[in-house]
């Protein structure tokens, strides 16, 4: 249908019809991500659900146990329960173009994000900035989902610089009756979503958008890649293609940066590389202050200290002068700081993307979760990182680096299933 407002190309954003869950059962509905957890979790958590959206996102689910997710006969599953949820009235779209705008609650914490239609060009042209690569299986495997749904079901997390017209109206339609606002069972945090359809707020928030340089990926550079494929590809076999259809824009939640929880992603080595628990340590001392913190829990206090937990023991390392150059944007972050002078220095882990030797942990999951693997055995030591800024997120995007791998963990995750838009 038409917007409600003239919408040129490359105002970054626009409104959209959302297809969304009907009133009253967006809890049993909406899910977590498709892909922060695995078949075997999502059978589980699904249960006796019919309604619950790892049907469509984890479509495996509707075959016998040990379908592989990537079999060719799940992408047409999730097109055929997309149609079912619609059918039997789970999903309702809304009749008139739309924003969105969507509050989640962790530990007392809130952000607003507002969730609108992005342009798969301002990505292709760097207006949407990514802070990592892109793995091509990952991106095919989101293009065969996309394509067999005709719909973006998982939402770009995008983030953008202050703005104070923004936040006064995401202030006001907060104060407003919600569409849905529920605790999810599985982690516990807060899920509310208010409609914005007032024809000024539409035009207020296209514009403003409109102003901005650019918008910030998260997370969702998956998403985000496969979205502009699937446009790029079907505007070049469009010959009346006019940069207005609803395949040109992917879905997206977009916050102010300010208002992001960046949590620490931290590392867990399965050997110490030949060398004794003493040897490392005192290794570790041409590089960094060690000092002992005993047998409690010891975090991160700021940048450039690490918490090393090695033999039932924390230690605090903190980088000695001139271990890294606090102007550049990738040399100053205590990821790539770790990465040179423990993992690949000391441990002879060189490429973080491959190696086996070394694994990855949510800060979501705490230090205890660290000890729990390193005490049981399965690894030798755990490095607790202190996490990394949405501004050193933003300064990387804007020169044009990549953050080295593993380095930002954003929580909490998009949950999927709130508004859905349909490529139609």
């Amino acid at each position: 249908s038409p917007s409600l407002i003239s919408i040129t190309i490359m105002t970054l954003v626009k409104p959209f019809r959302g297809l969304r869950p009907a009133a009253g059962i967006a809890h049993l509905v909406s899910s977590r991500p498709y892909d922060v957890l695995n078949s075997a979790e999502a059978r589980a958590e699904t249960g006796d659900n019919v309604r619950s959206f790892y049907h469509i996102i984890r479509p495996e689910i509707n075959f016998p146990e040990g379908t592989d997710e990537h079999d060719p006969r799940v992408y047409p599953e999730a097109r055929r329960q997309l149609e079912r949820f619609i059918a039997e009235g789970w999903l309702v779209q809304d009749e008139r173009e739309c924003y969105y705008l969507y509050a989640q609650t962790m530990n007392g914490h809130t952000q607003y994000g507002i969730v609108l239609a992005a342009h798969v060009d301002d990505y292709n042209s760097g207006r949407i900035k990514k802070h990592e690569l892109t793995r091509r299986d990952k991106e095919d495997d989101r293009m065969r989902h996309l394509t067999a749904t005709n719909a973006h079901i998982g939402s770009a997390f995008l983030a953008y610089r202050h703005n104070a017209t923004l936040q006064a109206l995401i202030e006001r339609i907060a104060e407003q009756e919600p569409l849905y606002d529920f605790v999810a069972d599985v982690d516990g945090f807060r899920h509310t979503l208010w409609l914005i359809d007032a024809p000024t707020d539409l035009e207020t928030i296209t514009r403003e958008f409109g102003k901005m340089d650019a918008l910030y990926i998260a997370d969702g550079h998956h998403r985000s890649a496969a979205a502009a494929r699937v446009g790029t590809a079907r505007a070049e076999a469009n010959p009346e293609h006019t940069g207005r259809e609803e395949y040109n824009y992917y879905l997206a939640v977009c916050f102010p940066a300010e208002q992001l929880t960046i949590l620490d992603y931290n590392r867990v080595v399965r050997d110490l590389n030949g060398l004794t628990p003493d040897e490392l340590l005192g290794r570790l001392e041409e590089d960094f202050e060690v000092r002992d913190r005993g047998t409690e829990n010891f975090r991160p206090e700021h940048a450039h200290q690490f918490a090393l937990y090695l033999g039932g023991r924390w230690y605090s390392l903190d980088a000695r002068p001139g271990t890294f150059d606090p102007e550049d944007p990738i040399g100053v972050l205590d990821v790539d700081i770790s990465s040179r002078l423990i993992l690949d220095k000391q441990l002879g882990i060189t490429d973080l993307r491959s190696s086996k030797r070394v694994d990855f942990v949510g800060g979501l999951r705490g230090l205890d979760e660290l000890r729990r693997r390193v005490d049981s055995g399965e690894m030798q030591a755990a490095l607790a990182l202190y996490p990394v800024t949405m501004e050193q997120v933003m300064r990387i995007a804007d020169t044009g680096n990549i953050m080295p791998p593993k380095a930002t963990w954003f929580e909490p995750k998009l949950r999927t299933g709130m508004v859905i838009h349909d490529m139609e």
